[in-house]
């Protein structure tokens, strides 16, 4: 309970944020150029509203809805998701949207997908400075990388070090980066070679259910013993390198368990031999795992960090705000570029709702991870909301095109339906979206 309290928490906290961004764009540039803006509303509030708040000699009422699914704000003379037709029966009055330039009514559009990118790229800058970047260098990983399934039918072998991605150099672990490319060179047993990628590679992951294509490899060597497990009575101590399992080599952490799950789908005897080196000398030792074939050694995350080849890089304040400008923009290219996935099979099974969004989110409290999954969802919204959908900024920027081109507004009347559609088609979307997360709770 409380790591979901904590996840939602951020989630409100991280989407109250990015709303109020993205309808603060369409309310700025409305202002700037002298748009009645009726109502500035954080979540959805159908029925009632949980906070509202007129001040005095102002024509905007500010609210907070009990939906938390977006926000919104109603401008004057535009059809919109308030449905307003009526208001738009009356004669135009110069303070309405639809009295303005078509320039500017396109910019009070496209504003809150501006703000959004921009706010990515600010977070990001801010991240860099405050924590600069740090990456495992794979070229220099002593055991090299270890590979799913889907990958080692496409040629990796578990060890390979990744050197290239089409001739560029593999400084840091990125999976669509190896996803891309067509060609990555590896060293295998001191030798450089090519593993060629297919095209589908994508697809054929999503296809297998694998959550992962590569990770890095790294020795079993013991942080903790529990009290009382087969472990602290074969005699088990931390820091504790175990090498070999029965007759099996382990060179790697991987190596042990793929052996265990082995042993546990034959229902082989629990009684395991184990080759360990202390101190530079190797022993053997005989441990007795449980009915789950476990025998009660921990590694942590920060153990095997430590025996990582970290990379850390700082930025001055100045400098954080070109690398934070790259760092969003690349992050935009690889999330436009996982787009053309959704629309297979296998990618709308993967499509999430709000569980998905918010298991993103660390399960204890870190800031960094936290302004990190905050700008990258801004990047997402920014991304979604510009799509030439009814009912999303874009689709009211598509509209906007065709009357700069066509020197005609669309008809009223087309755009209620296209309203309407468009929100039909994104309730749609959000239902199935959620209903995967429910599926996947279930199975």
């Amino acid at each position: 309970m409380e790591v979901f309290l904590i996840r939602a928490l951020q989630l409100i906290m991280s989407l109250s944020l990015l709303v109020i961004i993205h309808e603060g764009g369409h309310f700025l540039f409305a202002r700037l150029f002298k748009i009645r803006v009726e109502k500035f509303c954080l979540f959805f509030d159908p029925w009632f509203t949980l906070f509202k708040f007129k001040p005095k000699k102002s024509d905007t009422e500010y609210a907070v809805g009990w939906l938390p699914l977006g926000g919104y704000v109603k401008i004057s003379g535009m059809i919109d998701e308030s449905m307003d037709t009526e208001q738009m029966k009356q004669p135009a009055q110069p303070w309405e949207f639809r009295s303005k330039p078509a320039g500017q009514r396109l910019l009070v559009m496209v504003g809150g997908v501006l703000f959004n990118f921009l706010l990515a790229l600010f977070i990001y800058s801010m991240i860099l400075f405050t924590w600069g970047d740090s990456y495992i260098s794979v070229k220099d990983l002593p055991l090299g990388m270890e590979f799913s399934e889907t990958a080692k039918k496409a040629g990796f072998q578990d060890g390979d070090i990744l050197l290239l991605a089409d001739g560029v150099p593999f400084d840091r672990y990125e999976p669509r980066k190896l996803i891309d490319s067509r060609e990555v060179t590896v060293r295998r047993d001191g030798k450089e070679m090519s593993v060629y990628i297919p095209e589908d590679m994508m697809q054929l992951l999503m296809a297998s259910n694998e959550k992962w294509l590569a990770d890095y490899r790294f020795s079993y060597v013991v942080d903790s013993v529990a009290p009382g497990s087969p472990a602290m009575v074969a005699g088990l101590l931390s820091g504790d390198s175990i090498v070999g399992l029965n007759d099996k080599e382990i060179v790697a952490y991987s190596d042990y368990t793929n052996e265990i799950a082995r042993m546990k789908k034959e229902n082989a005897s629990r009684e395991l031999l184990l080759s360990y080196y202390r101190g530079g000398e190797l022993h053997q030792t005989t441990a007795f795992a449980d009915s789950a074939y476990i025998i009660g050694t921990y590694i942590t995350n920060a153990s095997v960090s430590k025996r990582m080849p970290l990379v850390k890089v700082s930025y001055g304040f100045f400098e954080s705000f070109p690398a934070g400008i790259m760092l969003g923009v690349n992050t935009l290219k690889g999330y436009v570029s996982d787009m053309r996935h959704v629309f297979t099979k296998e990618g709308a099974k993967q499509l999430g709702g709000f569980a998905t969004i918010g298991s993103i989110f660390p399960a204890k409290w870190d800031w960094h991870k936290f302004w990190y999954m905050t700008a990258f969802l801004s990047i997402i919204l920014a991304f979604m909301n510009i799509l030439p959908i009814p009912a999303l900024d874009g689709g009211h920027v598509l509209f906007l095109l065709y009357e700069i081109v066509a020197r005609r507004k669309p008809s009223d009347k087309f755009m209620e339906y296209a309203q309407v559609t468009g929100m039909l088609l994104l309730f749609g979307l959000l239902i199935w979206a959620n209903f995967n997360d429910v599926l996947r709770f279930l199975f």
